[in-house]
């Protein structure tokens, strides 16, 4: 598996925290058990406070299985996907 930073925003107005029943949803949907299903595991996930952007650092085979598992963010918004590196694989290769 291979790790990927996921930055997913969206606008004030396209928030979907402000709908309990899409918030409810997507917490279902970033659960390990749900990822899981999805070839992913959620190493980490963040929300910037006052931003309406969520990031997550995240494993997974190929960026398709993200963005297969991204779709139901991508309704509010957009979402980047980028290969990453932990830093001390960084640091074997002497170099970002």
């Amino acid at each position: 598996m291979s790790l990927y930073y996921v930055r997913h925003q969206h606008t004030n107005e396209t928030c979907p925290a402000r709908n309990p029943e899409m918030g409810q949803f997507l917490l279902e949907h970033l659960s390990p058990q749900n990822a899981r299903k999805h070839g992913i595991q959620i190493e980490s996930d963040a929300v910037i406070d006052g931003q309406h952007t969520l990031v997550m650092i995240v494993d997974a085979e190929t960026t398709d299985q993200i963005q297969n598992f991204m779709q139901p963010f991508q309704a509010a918004g957009s979402v980047e996907i980028l290969p990453a590196s932990k830093c001390e694989t960084v640091v074997e290769r002497a170099g970002c």
